[in-house]
């Protein structure tokens, strides 16, 4: 094989889920059909959100973002994946993976963020509640949701720029449907060494960090509730943090199924399909688990829907008027 410098390359095979000709189709209609339900669903809770007045909290806040991010997480990957298969063709520019590398890093660590975020919302709601919304004030909501974005962007922007400094085989294809951050480390000619501690040291920090927050936020939370006398109100504490438990263990168990899977393994193909789990599967369930467990975003969600479907006949009606 022959060894380049990357600057000479115009772009790399995304090898996707499958080379079998015939799942192509199926694979199209499926991603397309996971990737529709994901977009519209979280822009319904963003829009049921931010119609609603009963919902400006903190944490509807903190929901509407989470939303947002999971819009923009599946849309770093699945659009250009269903490009490849409708165009037959499984090329990406090398500007074009290092850009949705970027993104990707940036939506991964984001939902991290925001999920703990979440649960130090539960927490103070629940172990703090006479004082919630001192606590919880619209300065600290804004801190808490910009520096995620900061430390998500530069954490990212290294993670690039230290691939940027590896070259690579010429032959370069990548057995997954995403420029994935490790395998890109795995396909360099050159030393990886310091790549692998950058990034290992960024997973611990970045990723473990939140999850022992959360842990700790509702060791803390399943303390005070056993404090709780009455069955009816442990019953409605725990309510109010039932969504965000599932969803915490929804990213974070698919997430670490994927590792698993890979490592046990040691299949590129298996740890791409594995990989749909938490990029895919996750952002999609989002919604309805919050709006199936939520009265006041199933209201919000009606009266919006409601509102919509009434502007439509007098929109017509003034139309046919005209």
């Amino acid at each position: 094989m022959e060894l380049r410098n990357v600057t000479e390359f115009s772009e790399f095979l995304l090898l996707g889920l499958s080379e079998e000709a015939e799942l192509q189709t199926l694979i199209f209609g499926l991603f397309l059909s996971m990737y529709l339900i994901t977009v519209l669903g979280n822009l319904l809770i963003i829009l049921a959100v931010s119609s609603d007045s009963h919902l400006h909290t903190p944490m509807y806040f903190f929901l509407s973002n989470l939303s947002l991010v999971d819009i923009c997480f599946t849309s770093t990957t699945v659009p250009k994946m269903l490009w490849n298969i409708q165009k037959q063709n499984k090329a990406i520019t090398y500007g074009g993976c290092i850009t949705q590398m970027y993104f990707f890093v940036i939506f991964a660590g984001l939902d991290n963020f925001l999920l703990t975020v979440m649960a130090y919302d539960r927490f103070v709601a629940i172990c703090h509640a006479l004082h919630y919304m001192v606590i919880m004030n619209p300065r600290l909501c804004g801190l808490l949701v910009l520096v995620p974005w900061i430390i998500s962007a530069l954490h990212s922007l290294l993670q690039c720029l230290m691939v940027l400094r590896l070259s690579f085989y010429s032959d370069l294809e990548i057995p997954h449907f995403f420029c994935e951050l490790n395998q890109m480390v795995q396909l360099a000619s050159s030393d990886t060494f310091l790549n692998n501690m950058v990034m290992y040291f960024g997973a611990v920090l970045l990723g473990g960090g939140p999850l022992v927050g959360i842990l700790y936020s509702y060791s803390k939370i399943v303390s005070s509730i056993c404090g709780i006398p009455s069955a009816q109100g442990k019953y409605k504490a725990f309510s109010t943090c039932a969504s965000h438990l599932l969803v915490v263990s929804l990213f974070y168990g698919t997430s670490l199924g994927v590792y698993l899977s890979s490592a046990v393994t040691q299949s590129s193909h298996s740890s791409a399909t594995a990989s749909v789990m938490y990029t895919v599967l996750t952002p999609m369930l989002n919604p309805f688990i919050y709006s199936l467990r939520n009265k006041d975003i199933k209201r919000a969600l009606k009266r919006f829907l409601g509102i919509a479907f009434m502007k439509g006949p007098i929109v017509l009606g003034l139309k046919k008027c005209t």
